[in-house]
């Protein structure tokens, strides 16, 4: 923690929340905002399905490769550096995707904007851990999940109406409007919160003995995949939305918008009840509550879909339950894992960024596409991650406080 923290941000807890959380909106914002224009890029860039969906996995990949480092470089220069260097690269790079002309064009500038969407996120972590003793973080944590939670909803929305307006070229550059002004927000108004004694080398073998030395903490990686894996248990809903709402459960695109609302709802209502939990209960006492949450919510959910056929009158509520418990856990798992290394809460937050990003390809890729098209088979899927990140928690949770 900065010794002069109390003087670096004057503010209420609650506006450094949302300015951080603005600054994590990016990434889930450049991946949701132009799906729904997929049809319309499509024929104007004269592409095909495939190469549309290269711009999306060309864009994850880039930033699960940059999240690995964005922390580690605000451990050595400064966390502000990193934000608005990130943030100018995101602007650019999506004023690039607006004038776009062709589908390597509009590629390239999508790598870029992966290589700079996710520093706000990661460093964002830490800078919390920089000013807040540990109940004040946790509750800011919370304070930014709660804020977090309603751009996965207001991202596809608002990339509709701008593509139904203004065309597709509309949503890139409503992104490069709001990373601008994210810029000039963070400029003016974050501080520096790593103090310059704290500052680690930037060398090559120093990162490495750094990522080397977490890597080898098996109470640090234990947290980040209790968080990273247990998350996919509502995630790969998210992922066989159209197969499962559409396909099991007969719903129209138009009433899609019930799943995100009752998940997005259950994030939010899971990080309040963790930001009113910080300081009145223990961290363990609290991950064990979610994790207990979660493990019912699962089971629930396996034996109904075992026993009745999809239904959409009870479906979405077992996922949105699972929602409330990943959440619930997530503030003080992430604390608890940052707490670990002080000397490298950056280099951390970006293993546990670069962890969350794998886990959730993993899924994507794999876990997904085997279980989407039964419901039965999609609820013992979620069971299964989430059985995992709780046996991950179960292992460590008597050496962490």
């Amino acid at each position: 923690m900065h010794p002069q923290a109390h003087t670096l941000w004057r503010g209420p807890r609650w506006t450094m929340a949302l300015l951080l959380a603005a600054l994590s909106t990016l990434a889930p914002f450049a991946i949701d905002a132009y799906l729904p224009a997929f049809g319309g890029m499509q024929q104007a860039l004269q592409a095909t399905p495939v190469q549309m969906q290269q711009t999306l996995s060309a864009f994850l990949l880039a930033l699960a490769a940059m999240n690995l480092l964005h922390g580690a470089l605000s451990d050595s220069v400064g966390r502000r550096p990193v934000v608005l260097v990130s943030l100018a690269a995101f602007t650019l790079a999506s004023i690039g995707c607006a004038f776009s002309g062709s589908m390597a064009e509009l590629l390239f500038f999508r790598v870029l904007q992966g290589l700079s969407a996710g520093g706000g996120m990661v460093v964002g972590r830490a800078v919390i851990r920089d000013l807040f003793p540990p109940v004040d973080a946790q509750r800011v944590m919370a304070q930014v999940t709660i804020f977090f939670g309603v751009a996965p909803a207001v991202a596809p929305m608002l990339g509709g109406v701008l593509f139904v307006h203004l065309g597709w070229r509309s949503i890139f550059v409503a992104l490069a409007l709001i990373g601008a002004a994210l810029l000039v927000l963070s400029w003016r108004a974050l501080p520096e919160s790593l103090h310059e004694n704290a500052r680690q080398s930037l060398h090559v073998g120093a990162l490495l003995r750094g990522y080397g030395s977490l890597l080898r903490q098996p109470r640090f990686l234990a947290l980040v995949l209790a968080s990273g894996v247990s998350f996919n248990g509502m995630f790969i809903y998210v992922l066989a939305a159209p197969a499962w709402l559409g396909g099991l459960l007969g719903l129209a695109p138009t009433q899609y918008f019930w799943f995100f609302v009752l998940s997005v709802g259950g994030v939010m209502a899971g990080a309040w009840v963790s930001g009113r939990l910080a300081g009145r209960v223990t961290r363990p006492w609290q991950v064990g509550l979610g994790f207990a949450i979660m493990a019912v919510a699962a089971l629930c959910n396996v034996m109904l879909n075992a026993a009745l056929a999809p239904d959409v009158r009870w479906a979405l509520l077992p996922v949105a339950a699972v929602s409330f418990g990943w959440s619930l856990t997530a503030p003080a798992l992430t604390l608890m894992a940052l707490d670990l290394v002080p000397e490298r809460r950056g280099m951390a937050s970006s293993v546990q960024s670069f962890t969350l990003g794998v886990g959730n390809a993993l899924v994507a890729g794999v876990l997904a596409p085997l279980v989407m098209h039964a419901a039965w088979a999609l609820a013992l899927g979620s069971a299964v991650v989430i059985a995992i990140g709780g046996m991950c928690w179960l292992g460590v949770r008597r050496t962490v406080s």
